[in-house]
């Protein structure tokens, strides 16, 4: 967690009160964390709202509690800057060895000879040796440097851009991390094979076969809001999700086609905050698309991307999506 990094930055910045932002797996650490800001002299506070991202940044809570410095661990910078609150990014590099999941990955991997190779920002420091696990096995390997993210081979929640710049390259994607969030993500974005090498658990899966079942039930969300008349056009308010023009765009594209569309501004996309809207029969997310994608099962209407969005006002077809992917846009 890098606390002596953290009290040389809050000592540097000269900084009097901090929120101090966690995503959920790190939540627990918020009460020793808050004593190491405390024993320099500064006021601490743990935000308890959920934490999805560095596109969440709690920017308006600390200019609430007038807090100097957002000190935000889990996630790499973002290009957006934020004016009258200093921001501390601290991304919580991970120290478990990653042989181990890596090796019961290459059994996966067999009939693939060239692997791009991804993660999160937690292992990219050791991306290095995976590749050379790679390698000895006989594979060849891509780590993608689109350029928008911190790290080359590095994946977020909405941006696979790393993956996407070497997916023709490639027979399938390796993922080193927890969970199957991203991983489910990068097949969505590139459509190739992707396994993941999960050092925390210590096992590996295919995450491309929950891609096809998302792809799925994406479908049927399409021919359903394909037939809505009223939609609802979601405007995000949190700092690195607010989308303003693009749901003015994607209003405009709608209403073109006969459709009758409505900007709701809104901070947390919830199934409860949305029930309140019993006359809209669709909705368009220009927020995080994942909240789309991932939580669909849990809307009672369809909650569409920017880009199913598109196809619902004729600007591309299905085949179209396939291929742009539902992060481009």
């Amino acid at each position: 967690m890098e606390e002596e990094r953290l009290r040389k930055e809050l000592k540097r910045r000269d900084a009097k009160r901090v929120l101090i932002q966690l995503p959920e797996g790190l939540k627990p650490q918020g009460p020793r964390l808050a004593e190491v800001v405390e024993e320099i002299g500064a006021l601490p506070i743990v935000s308890a709202d959920p934490c999805y991202g560095a596109c969440d940044l709690a920017v308006q809570e600390a200019q609430n509690l007038k807090a100097d410095v957002i000190v935000h661990f889990g996630h790499s910078p973002i290009a957006a800057k934020y004016r009258g609150v200093s921001i501390v990014y601290i991304e919580a590099k991970s120290t478990l060895r990653l042989e181990p999941a890596v090796l019961k990955a290459l059994s996966l991997l067999r009939v693939r000879k060239r692997i791009g190779l991804v993660t999160t920002v937690q292992h990219v420091d050791h991306l290095d040796e995976v590749r050379e696990i790679l390698l000895a096995a006989g594979k060849g390997v891509a780590v993608g440097d689109a350029g928008r993210l911190s790290y080359a081979g590095q994946v977020i929640g909405c941006d696979y851009s790393n993956a996407c710049v070497v997916a023709k390259a490639v027979n399938a994607f390796l993922f080193v991390g927890g969970g199957r969030f991203h991983a489910i993500g990068v097949a969505l974005a590139t459509s190739k094979p992707t396994v993941v090498a999960d050092p925390y658990e210590v096992r590996a899966y295919r995450a491309d076969r929950d891609a096809e079942r998302i792809k799925k039930q994406r479908w049927a969300s399409l021919q359903e809001a394909a037939s809505a008349e009223r939609f609802g056009i979601l405007v995000g308010l949190k700092s690195g999700q607010n989308r303003f023009e693009k749901a003015l765009q994607i209003k405009r594209k709608l209403h073109r086609v006969g459709k009758k569309p409505t900007l709701l501004a809104i901070r947390e996309v919830t199934p409860e905050s949305l029930m309140q809207y019993p006359t809209v029969d669709a909705y368009v997310n220009t927020a995080c698309p994942r909240i789309s994608l991932d939580d669909a099962s849990k809307f009672q209407k369809p909650v569409l991307t920017v880009n199913e969005a598109l196809v619902v006002a004729g600007e591309i077809t299905w085949e179209q999506l396939l291929r742009k992917g539902w992060f481009a846009d």
